[in-house]
């Protein structure tokens, strides 16, 4: 996937990237990555076509985009209580982010975007992980970060995919005693 070189710092391209972003989530809300189009896009950003690819070469470019900022906002907020010792919390917080947002998230990982996703999720991981002082443990860093977003991101589609939803709780649960803890025991 191809990311964008250097973000816009122009008010208007901030804005028109803003709308283009919103635009898309909106979108995915409602039907499949693979049946949005680029001009559907651009209609619902309420910007034109053209203006579309001045702020990214693709659709992808711009799911990608998009994901990066939701994955940064989800370990934003689920990582520091990982690292303050209260793994479930921190699970519980995961799931319920993806509730709140399950048809974007259920676009991600069932949509084709997987793989782009996964990949961003490893590297947003490592990233943090870098900036958060924690106990090594058993398992060197890099494979305890590329094993717990696989398979997190594994339980996130199956349990997307379930009807009816298993409990945010339920689920917490599973990933902390299936992932979580685990990899961080020393």
């Amino acid at each position: 996937m191809a990311k964008m070189d250097t973000p816009p710092t122009d008010a208007r391209q901030l804005r028109s990237r803003r709308q283009l972003l919103d635009a898309m989530l909106h979108l995915l809300e409602t039907r499949p990555y693979d049946q949005v189009t680029i001009r559907e896009v651009a209609r619902e950003a309420e910007v034109g076509y053209a203006t579309f690819f001045r702020h990214y070469p693709s659709k992808d470019a711009l799911l990608h985009d998009l994901a990066a900022g939701q994955i940064a906002d989800l370990l934003q907020r689920a990582l520091p209580i990982l690292f303050a010792d209260d793994a479930r919390q921190s699970c519980l917080t995961l799931f319920a982010y993806v509730a709140e947002r399950r048809a974007l998230w259920s676009a991600f990982l069932t949509g084709g975007a997987a793989t782009m996703l996964k990949q961003e999720f490893t590297d947003q991981a490592r990233q943090l992980a870098q900036q958060t002082p924690h106990d090594a443990g058993w398992l060197p860093d890099e494979l305890r970060i590329v094993f717990a977003v696989s398979a997190t991101v594994e339980i996130l589609a199956w349990w997307l995919q379930q009807e009816p939803d298993y409990p945010l709780d339920r689920m917490a649960e599973i990933l902390d005693r299936l992932v979580v803890t685990p990899s961080m025991q020393p």
